[in-house]
């Protein structure tokens, strides 16, 4: 949380081929857990040349996962159906590209049935016009 990555950390070079296990065990547990999808991603534009900094983030989330191992969605007969949509976006969030990321998650009735967290295609100027690229 709040710690920024970016390809030149000034930290030395990591075992590759671990980094690339741990981040695609790490998106295939997305499917599962949303909330590491931003994490998950945000790893995963690091896969070729990664830095110790960028294992140390990975293996952060791994204890995150285990000390939250009963998180996961769940799907509840009888609740009251009710479609809800959130979306959000930090501005200028990579600091290699300035790029944002956008996220969004849809609930219906007790659990998230749609999510996704997506590196915005453009450089936003504002913060209005990032939300509004993300709300789009």
């Amino acid at each position: 949380m709040n710690e920024k990555l970016s390809k030149e950390d000034g930290s030395e070079q990591a075992d590759e081929r671990v980094h690339r296990q741990i981040v695609g065990s790490l998106l295939y547990l997305t499917t599962t857990r949303p909330d590491i999808m931003f994490t998950a991603s945000l790893l995963a534009r690091y896969m070729h040349g990664p830095t110790r900094k960028h294992m140390g983030t990975a293996k952060r989330v791994l204890g995150y996962i285990q000390g939250t191992l009963d998180y996961g969605i769940a799907y509840e007969k009888g609740k009251e159906v009710m479609l809800v949509g959130y979306c959000d976006s930090d501005w200028s969030g990579c600091e290699d590209d300035m790029r944002s990321t956008s996220g969004y998650a849809f609930h219906l009735g007790s659990g998230v049935f749609s999510w996704a967290s997506v590196k915005q295609s453009s450089v936003a100027l504002s913060t209005v016009e990032v939300e509004y690229l993300s709300a789009a």
